[in-house]
């Protein structure tokens, strides 16, 4: 599979279970949010704010009668020195264009991703601009099939973080598949095919172990 593959998928998850966004920021990363009672995905387009042009991989708004918060998800697979400069850009033209508070969830599988996403970027003397940073580590393991079916966004989330691990790959994917195995059959498939391509080799081959042992009933070939 392509890389691009894998950053999309992700993306994916977050723009069919735009509150799981709100979910990760609070539970996993701790960050005290504002009362709300919806989460909306809205364009990605943040050119109209701003002179040049801007495009982030999601925008999911949070409501309480009004916009109350804008989280701004990037999908980060490789370090890239040029979102250090974008990055403050789109949380200043997001809350211009929404005008309510805003922020940035930098979601990874990276561990080193994650601590290069992490470090404060210098606007100027007096201003600095911090993202939230999601990597592996803060990622919940899944492997509960219960667990994974009512979130099952993020069940695949846990298999891309901790697919390869050497003790729970195997049953944090299988969770995942269960989940996903219960979705509109396109969505389904992609989900299965994001989950399968985070594993590695020794991961991959546990799962086929635990699904030959006939507890796992195929839902595709």
């Amino acid at each position: 599979m392509p890389v691009s593959f894998k950053h999309e998928g992700i993306v994916e998850l977050f723009r069919h279970r735009p509150e799981l966004a709100a979910k990760l920021l609070s539970d996993a990363l701790h960050v005290e949010l504002p009362a709300y009672t919806e989460a909306r995905v809205e364009s990605g387009d943040l050119t109209e704010a701003m002179a040049v042009e801007l495009r982030a991989d999601l925008i999911v708004l949070l409501y309480n009668d009004r916009p109350v918060l804008v989280i701004i998800v990037e999908v980060q697979l490789d370090a890239d020195g040029d979102k250090r400069f974008s990055w403050p850009h789109y949380v200043a033209a997001a809350r211009s264009r929404f005008r309510c508070d805003s922020c940035l969830l930098v979601v990874t599988p990276s561990e080193a991703v994650a601590t290069w996403a992490g470090r404060p970027v210098e606007l100027g003397p007096g201003f600095r601009f911090e993202p939230f940073v999601l990597g592996p580590d803060a990622v919940p393991i899944v492997t509960d099939p219960a667990v994974a079916t009512g979130m099952p966004e993020l069940a695949v989330l846990s298999a891309t973080a901790h697919g390869h691990d050497p003790k729970d790959g195997a049953k944090i994917a299988l969770a995942a598949i269960v989940a996903a195995a219960g979705l509109p059959q396109d969505l389904a498939a992609l989900y299965y095919d994001l989950i399968t391509v985070s594993l590695n080799d020794a991961a991959r081959r546990a799962l086929e172990e635990l699904m030959s042992q006939g507890n796992y009933q195929y839902q595709s070939d």
